[in-house]
């Protein structure tokens, strides 16, 4: 039989002495380096301090569990790197990671988007419009105004949005092995460029798609006001995705004032427009650059007025502006971004509030079966030559023919006149008649 393999046992040698194995003398001298890094907040080593619990060996590889729920993000990240590089310079270490003690973080999450009120998505039809600069700036305008908010930098090809955060992993999981968002400010981020060592990731179709699905189903985002995500530019595999697996609550679109960008981007506004996705405008970016020498204002395209073409509202054309290319934080933007996030939480808002009328017939979420019954009903309950009004979860146009048919009088479809479908939103059209 054989015996329990334990990495940091001693072996008896055939003169019956103790000799240490591998792993366990490899383990002092990690200690011994450990021991070297020192807790900036009370000097002490991070063994003395209390921060590092456990030590782990096996194979050259090197685990270090740490307590560092009472650092920043900053800090933590930099009492991290530094127990990283000290262990990493032990001869005999190939790998090295840190991982956090359980209990000191905030665990007290739901995974994916179950308690997510609404999800917000910015997206543009080319590279290098400025997307990513407009999403982190937008997520922090919005929790700037109070909100709780969530960026989900979505751009798996190319994510950008740790380094215009100026975050960085290790990412923590909770018990279940969830992963937990990164603070960054007032803001909790997820990105796949905090869990890998930013090499470019060659992934495609099935694997673009499984990573993104995984991501967005695991993430212990927890109760959030909004969630933004970043998208990546066009409409590959990780756009669609999006559109079929997540309910998104509008798009933001970015694009530069060129004319081949606008042309593209309105293309692209109808494929979200065909997915039910409100379109809640576009940021229209380096739309002009003001000279700090003399005050004059610069097109810095020459693009005539290729805007007229964009059948969405522009939410805000941004200037060209240095202040833009520091790092974001809620409560301290440049009154362009700030503005472009309030103007995108009134757009939310406006484009799911309906007007319903008090006394509607609201036909949403009944069962089919229902439907017909509750509409007699209130037909028959309003007098003749008075507003009837419904409310519904589909189009409502069918319902023409019904009314007529159990009115007295109303030979026609037609007799049922006027007759005004608006579609509210995607998932709510309303109705106004008269009861013939």
């Amino acid at each position: 039989m054989s015996e329990y393999n334990d990495p940091d046992r001693t072996e008896s040698d055939a003169d019956g002495t103790d000799q240490e194995t591998p792993d366990a003398a490899l383990k002092e001298q990690v200690e011994a380096a450990l021991r070297q890094v020192r807790d900036p907040e009370v000097g002490k080593d991070v063994f003395e301090a209390g921060l590092v619990t456990d030590v782990a060996v096996s194979d050259g590889a090197v685990t270090v569990v740490a307590d560092l729920g009472d650092f920043d993000p900053q800090g933590g990240e930099q009492v991290t790197t530094a127990m990283i590089h000290a262990v990493s310079d032990v001869p005999g270490v190939d790998h090295a990671h840190v991982e956090q003690a359980t209990g000191s973080v905030d665990e007290d999450r739901t995974p994916g988007l179950a308690d997510v009120d609404r999800v917000v998505a910015v997206a543009s039809a080319k590279g290098g419009v400025g997307k990513t600069t407009v999403a982190t700036h937008l997520a922090c305008a919005m929790a700037g105004a109070g909100l709780d908010v969530g960026l989900f930098d979505a751009d798996i090809h190319g994510p950008n949005v740790p380094d215009v955060l100026d975050v960085g992993g290790p990412v923590y999981s909770d018990d279940d092995g969830n992963p937990l968002p990164v603070e960054a400010g007032d803001l909790d981020v997820m990105s796949v460029g905090l869990m890998q060592d930013g090499a470019p990731l060659a992934w495609r179709g099935a694997m673009a798609h499984d990573a993104l699905s995984e991501l967005f189903e695991d993430t212990a985002w927890g109760d959030l006001d909004t969630l933004v995500v970043d998208l990546p530019p066009g409409t590959g595999d990780v756009v669609l995705t999006t559109l079929q697996e997540v309910h998104l609550d509008g798009v933001v679109f970015v694009t530069t004032p060129f004319h081949a960008a606008v042309t593209d981007t309105a293309r692209s506004l109808e494929l979200f427009r065909e997915n039910d996705v409100p379109v809640l405008g576009v940021a229209v970016n380096m739309a002009g650059f003001t000279c700090p020498s003399c005050g004059d204002e610069h097109d810095l395209f020459e693009h005539g007025d290729p805007l007229d073409d964009l059948d969405a509202p522009v939410l805000a054309e941004l200037d060209f502006d240095p202040s833009v290319q520091g790092t974001p934080r809620s409560g301290d933007l440049p009154e362009q971004m700030r503005e472009l996030g309030e103007d995108a939480a009134d757009r939310v808002e406006e484009v799911w509030a309906v007007d319903v009328p008090e006394d509607a017939v609201d036909l949403r979420g009944v069962p089919a079966d229902d439907r017909h019954d509750l509409v007699r009903e209130a037909v028959a309950a309003t007098d003749r030559g008075e507003q009837f009004a419904l409310v519904s979860d589909r189009d409502p146009s069918p319902v023409r023919s019904f009314i007529a048919s159990v009115s007295e009088g109303a030979d026609d479809p037609a007799d049922v006149s006027p007759f005004d479908v608006e579609q509210a939103n995607p998932e709510t059209w309303v109705l106004r008649t008269v009861r013939p």
